[in-house]
């Protein structure tokens, strides 16, 4: 088997369904065997260009260990999910277990938030 990482940029409308689309994503990786070794939630984030008219979407880092007819499955299923704008699938060398640098980077904007609304309250 091999290691993956996957990027799903999901409409921004269809954020409440992500947890819903994710358990079933997982769903059908544990399914054909494989594992799930690090699951990230981006956040609504701000794209550099306008795909289908929108300037945000919906970001989601899932790295995983599947065989080729997994991913073929997911790939069909991200294709045909009308949520999904773009998705990127890059094979990995071995498994990212520990934090990204995006999720380094969306926690401390958090931080910086709750510091903000904090001082000014």
């Amino acid at each position: 088997m091999r290691h993956y990482e996957i990027i799903l940029m999901i409409h921004p409308d269809q954020s409440e369904q992500v947890p819903a689309m994710l358990e079933r994503y997982k769903g059908m990786i544990v399914a054909g065997g494989g594992k799930v070794h690090r699951v990230e939630d981006w956040g609504r984030r701000q794209m550099v260009y306008l795909i289908n008219k929108l300037a945000k979407a919906h970001y989601l880092c899932i790295n995983i260990e599947a065989n080729q007819a997994v991913m073929a499955e997911l790939e069909h299923a991200f294709k045909f999910n009308d949520a999904v704008l773009r998705h990127l699938t890059v094979l990995k060398k071995k498994a990212d277990t520990g934090p990204s640098s995006m999720i380094k980077t969306v926690e401390r904007e958090d931080a910086r938030k709750t510091q903000q609304a904090e001082y000014q309250a």
